[in-house]
């Protein structure tokens, strides 16, 4: 049994489904889009002032 039920076969057929659907170079191109914006979102909140104890 794998995760939450769904066994690995099933998430095997849901992956190839979808790369047929999208394609690997749409697929690599939304990875790569997502990894941006989580390593911006990062930065954002490690860019912000700690804060001031008075």
């Amino acid at each position: 049994m794998g995760i939450g039920g769904i066994s690995v076969w099933q998430l095997l057929i849901v992956l190839l489904i979808v790369l047929l659907l999208f394609g690997s170079k749409k697929l690599g191109s939304l990875g790569s889009d997502l990894g941006g914006a989580v390593k911006g979102f990062k930065k954002a909140i490690s860019d912000q002032d700690p804060p001031k104890l008075s």
